[in-house]
């Protein structure tokens, strides 16, 4: 099964900023992502960037980079136009890894595009893992997922979904035994024809109200489809807190 794994990445970020060319173990962290996917399946993996800087950065190290608009409000819109100058069929899987997540399995890369080459019916793989403690479950920065039985995607949410109405009945913030609450992670394999289509997809007002990308499809009829682990994979690099603890993995490994 080919597919191809693109890389969004901007340099601005208000908690770290120029967090793609982060030094990490002697390469930014871009580079160390994009290992990470070559590692996987991939036919091909490229960076899509808004920032010279991070496209030489890549460059210099025999990774592919594309250069993009820098007026995209979201990586989902990004992907939409490197799909365009790449030219992909629409039924090309095309895997969105974050430019932060330089401890990514390579085998969930794999999982999720395979998952959607196996789902016609689908325009979105992702994936999503239990949720083991109540902490998560009423954390709104943890969201949740809740599928049907043939793992389609119902609904996203940063509420405490599903909601165990006897369990909570007292209003203790407790994990209910068995509760089947799913959080989801941020790793999308998507169709080409609709990441061609998503910038002409209007927000609706469950997307503007959660906050919630994801929803965006959803509200418009697509099917996403979803792979669950049995645990949560390393955490991506969101503050300088997070950038020390990947550094401590990659000198462990060296």
């Amino acid at each position: 099964m080919s597919f191809v794994a693109i890389i969004p990445a901007r340099a601005a970020s208000t908690r770290l900023p120029d967090k793609p060319l982060a030094d990490i173990a002697g390469k930014p962290m871009v580079v160390r992502t994009a290992e990470r996917a070559a590692a996987s399946g991939a036919a091909r993996v490229l960076v899509a960037t808004d920032d010279e800087r991070v496209a030489r950065a890549v460059r210099e190290h025999g990774i592919e980079a594309l250069m993009t608009r820098a007026d995209h409000p979201t990586g989902t819109d990004r992907l939409s136009e490197a799909v365009h100058a790449l030219g992909l069929a629409d039924d090309a899987v095309v895997v969105n890894v974050q430019g932060d997540e330089p401890l990514i399995e390579p085998t969930l890369v794999d999982a999720v595009a395979g998952l959607l080459a196996e789902r016609p019916d689908a325009a979105i793989a992702t994936c999503a893992c239990p949720i083991a403690d109540a902490a998560a479950l009423f954390n709104p920065n943890v969201v949740k997922a809740v599928c049907a039985a043939d793992g389609r995607a119902l609904y996203f949410s940063r509420a405490p979904i599903p909601w165990a109405r006897d369990a909570l009945a007292g209003g203790d913030r407790i994990l209910a035994p068995g509760l089947p609450a799913w959080h989801h992670i941020g790793l999308y394999a998507y169709r080409a024809g609709f990441l061609r289509r998503f910038p002409t997809l209007p927000q609706g007002a469950l997307e503007r109200w959660e906050a919630l990308e994801q929803l965006r499809a959803l509200e418009h009829g697509h099917a996403i489809v979803v792979h669950q682990v049995n645990q949560a994979p390393a955490a991506g690099v969101d503050t300088p807190e997070d950038l020390e603890r990947v550094r401590r993995v990659y000198a462990n490994r060296l």
